[in-house]
């Protein structure tokens, strides 16, 4: 165990709003009166509506410096916080085929195209340091609360799926262990890259794209009828994980990180590699014996979360091929350490 004195996570400070709906969601954290804007208006993928839909959503985590806790359960966030999920899970339910079949899903995401493009293959092969930089400070958005939105679903499995999916939760969370938590692996890789590790330092830099993939999460997480699109969200991550993981950790090597950077990769490696057989018989197994009638929303999760990812990866490759960050405030430059 850790002998590391525990020291308290400073919440974030709020972002600036991108939008009326971002302008009105964090209007309402100050206890501001505010007219309620018109989410039809808004395009349900955009800067505006994401980072709305992800302060409502942070209050369910770390919360924000200044903002009162019980605006958490504050009833008009909710109804806006309703009204926002709304229109982004109907663009998700229009752009995404329906389906049952979540066996043929499964083995399509545990076969890779030989002629495979992504962020993982492009910065494997050829890609630069700042870009790297970059995309951890995408993925800090998530993963600085690894695990945390998959940890909602829990008490709304039962029996085998519950078990297991408690199983890969406890090795997300360190087995036990701290300074072996994934988000803390994480956040020594940030440290050594010469970025902040602080929680919620690059929010108001990443663009919709990034805080979609994790709205996405904490949406299905939060509601009990999305629980089956939770857990087909978790079979991508932990069926696709392990091979692009690999790819980071070739990727860093041939940069020259160092040993702190390529931890967390390596350590995702063997573990996801691990949690797809868990994920597979453990979890997708029992919970479709017990509840087939959830097999639609599997495939809704999974097919949902693969639109999300390809939308970031299109996304980054487009900036990167023109030479151009894909944040919206270009990180400074910074020595590793």
């Amino acid at each position: 165990m850790s002998a590391a004195p525990v020291r308290a996570e400073q919440a974030p400070a709020p972002p600036p709003p991108r939008g009326p709906l971002s302008t009105a969601v964090l209007a309402q954290l100050r206890g501001e009166p505010v007219a309620r804007p018109d989410v039809r208006a808004a395009d349900p993928y955009g800067d505006d509506l994401q980072l709305a839909l992800y302060c409502c959503y942070e209050l369910h985590y770390r919360g924000f410096a200044g903002v009162d806790d019980d605006r958490e359960w504050d009833p008009a966030l909710l109804t806006l916080r309703r009204e926002l999920e709304q229109a982004f899970l109907a663009a998700l339910r229009a752009d995404v085929a329906p389906g049952t079949d979540v066996a043929g899903e499964v083995e399509a995401l545990l076969v890779e195209p030989v002629d495979a493009v992504g962020v993982s293959h492009h910065l494997r092969r050829d890609g630069e340091r700042w870009q790297l930089r970059e995309y951890v400070a995408h993925r800090s958005i998530y993963h600085l609360k690894e695990a945390d939105p998959q940890a909602w679903v829990i008490p709304r499995l039962s029996g085998p799926a519950k078990a297991a999916l408690v199983t890969v939760e406890h090795d997300e969370y360190g087995g036990g262990d701290p300074d072996r938590m994934h988000s803390r692996l994480f956040a020594d890789m940030m440290a050594e890259l010469g970025l902040s590790d602080s929680y919620g330092a690059y929010l108001d830099a990443v663009p919709a794209a990034t805080l979609a993939e994790v709205n996405f999460m904490s949406l299905c997480g939060l509601h009990r009828s999305l629980r089956g699109a939770l857990v087909g969200q978790v079979a991508v991550v932990e069926l696709t994980s392990s091979p692009g993981s690999d790819r980071l950790v070739r990727a860093m090597r041939r940069l020259g990180c160092g040993p702190a950077a390529i931890g967390f990769y390596a350590e995702h490696v063997e573990a996801d590699a691990v949690h797809e057989q868990i994920i597979r018989r453990g979890v997708l197994d029992p919970l479709l014996a017990a509840e087939p009638a959830l097999a639609a929303d599997v495939v809704f999760g999974i097919r949902a979360s693969l639109l999300l990812a390809d939308r970031l990866s299109d996304l980054l490759l487009d900036h990167w091929g023109r030479g151009e960050s894909t944040l919206r405030a270009p990180l400074p430059a910074a020595a590793d350490r």
